[in-house]
Order: structure tokens, then sequence, then C-alpha cells
């Protein structure tokens, strides 16, 4: 999944570049490939980054639980001293 990822990004970096390059002689194109690399960055890059980094996790470990803030406030306590 990183590869996947990792390729992706560069597809998506080597078309934004290209559209920026080519931008003043053919705007259409240009503006074209800009957009396509930000639709591919926010609608496919993203997500697959996001649940790639949370794929193994728990969002549970993540809330603010009544028992996740006891153990932080003991954790705290526990740095005073």
């Amino acid at each position: 999944m990183r590869w996947i990822l990792i390729i992706i990004f560069f597809f998506i970096a080597i078309t934004l570049g290209y559209g920026f390059y080519i931008k003043p002689e053919d705007f259409k194109t240009g503006e074209f490939c800009i957009g396509i690399s930000i639709v591919g960055l926010f609608f496919v890059w993203m997500p697959l980054f996001i649940y790639h980094r949370w794929r193994n996790k728990s969002v549970k470990d993540y809330m603010l639980t009544p028992e996740n803030l006891e153990k932080m406030r003991e954790e705290s306590r526990e740095k005073e001293l």
C-alpha cells in the first residue's frame, strides 16, 4: 500500500508540474492537468492515505471517553511528582 501511495503521489506531482509548465502555451490543457491533479490528490490519494494510516488503529483509543480522561489525569499527576 505504501508503494502505491508513493507512485500515485509522484504521478499527481508530475501532472501538476506538467500543467504549470504547459499553461503559458496552452491555457486550457494546462488548467485541465492542474485540475485533474488536484482532484486526484483530494479524491484518490488522500482517502487512500487516511485508510493506510488508520488501518490497524482503534478509534476508541483517540476518543475522549471517561476512561481515557482518567488515564490522562493519572499521567499528569505522575509527571508532577
